[in-house]
């Protein structure tokens, strides 16, 4: 049919620039964010990359939900400007019918987004997790870039190197702040070296001397030494102790119902329903005047966006702290929003049909 054809080719094209669109805006964000991780030392400035093309792929089924959920109000809305809607009003059309064509283009993408939140989601959120552990873990003097100013893990040692070796563990010209209480040491060597004893780590330099500063006294003392070893960091693990519920699978979730674990599971599934009901509010919030000379429809529908999505956060936490239970939260949340989008939409149908089949005399009234 004519009108089927016509509005799922609407709404394909305006999805897919409204997904080019909000995935360019996601990702610059994320990139801004991530160089400045790397900048404070919190991910490896090689990581920068794969974090972004994880982070992209977590945020997908969200931008896949708003995109959808824009697309369909914006080609409605301009249908109403345009007097389209008008027409297919008058030809016996009704607003309900416009819910074929419209899920026609919209489950293949609400199907998405759920293998995406289902299975996609905790896979990057673990690895993400691995690598900034891995870094997090790693010596610190192979932290530390050539020339560069390095902050330990906890803080609490500077360090600066001239020049790099080939072996990430050794270091030329290393220079060394430590703080410690009130004491103040200022260590500088010809080479830094990691050694490993058991699961302590320790920095081996050779060549060099130390100056300590003892604030609370006033005392000095300077040292020189050819061979210095102390422990830095803590102790080494073999792997992360215990991923956060976010990075565990769905499985793993519904195999351990602890309250945190349900919380993030009724997230998962909230968000694939909040994609259903948006696409229903789409329909019911984009209905327009065509004579007045703008229109509010987008920024009224980007507005329930984010407070709808604001709800299925807040029912995330109410369940993982155990306020609510999971069944009552999805119910009280997601069933409220779609009565609401259900009676959005009936009381548009019947406002436009008591519009379009009034008596003349009322009209012109």
């Amino acid at each position: 049919m004519l009108f089927d054809s016509t509005l799922r080719r609407d709404l394909a094209r305006a999805f897919g620039a409204t997904l080019v669109v909000i995935v360019t805006i996601v990702v610059t964000m994320t990139l801004i964010r991530t160089l400045g991780q790397a900048a404070g030392g919190v991910v490896s400035p090689q990581d920068v990359l794969i974090l972004l093309g994880f982070a992209a792929l977590g945020y997908m089924p969200i931008i896949l939900s708003l995109s959808l959920f824009v697309a369909v109000v914006a080609t409605l809305t301009r249908m109403y400007r345009d007097s389209e809607m008008v027409i297919w009003f008058a030809s016996g059309v009704s607003l309900w019918r416009f819910l074929r064509p419209v899920t026609t283009v919209s489950w293949p993408v609400v199907v998405v987004a759920l293998l995406l939140v289902l299975f996609v989601w905790p896979w990057v959120n673990q690895r993400a997790a691995e690598l900034k552990y891995e870094y997090e873990t790693r010596s610190d003097l192979s932290r530390v870039a050539a020339g560069q100013f390095q902050s330990s893990a906890d803080g609490r040692r500077v360090f600066f190197l001239e020049r790099d070796s080939e072996d990430l563990r050794v270091g030329r010209n290393v220079f060394v702040l430590m703080q410690s209480g009130d004491t103040e040491s200022v260590t500088s060597a010809r080479e830094g070296r990691i050694d490993f004893d058991a699961d302590q780590r320790f920095v081996l330099l050779e060549s060099g001397q130390r100056n300590e500063d003892n604030a609370s006294t006033g005392e000095k003392t300077l040292a020189r030494f050819e061979s210095y070893r102390a422990a830095i960091g803590d102790k080494i693990r073999d792997s992360i102790d215990k991923l956060p519920p976010k990075a565990l699978s769905t499985r793993d979730l519904l195999r351990d119902p602890t309250l945190p674990n349900l919380g993030e599971f009724a997230w998962r599934i909230g968000l694939v329903i909040g994609a259903v009901n948006l696409v229903l509010l789409a329909v019911g919030i984009a209905a327009t005047n065509p004579r007045r000379p703008g229109s509010w429809n987008l920024v009224l529908g980007l507005l329930m966006f984010v407070v709808y999505f604001n709800l299925i956060n807040l029912s995330q936490a109410w369940v993982a702290t155990g306020k609510a239970g999971i069944i009552g939260t999805l119910v009280a949340v997601h069933g409220g929003i779609g009565v609401f989008a259900l009676g959005l939409l009936w009381w548009r149908q019947v406002a436009q049909t008591s519009r379009i089949f009034a008596p003349r005399g009322r009209l012109g009234a």
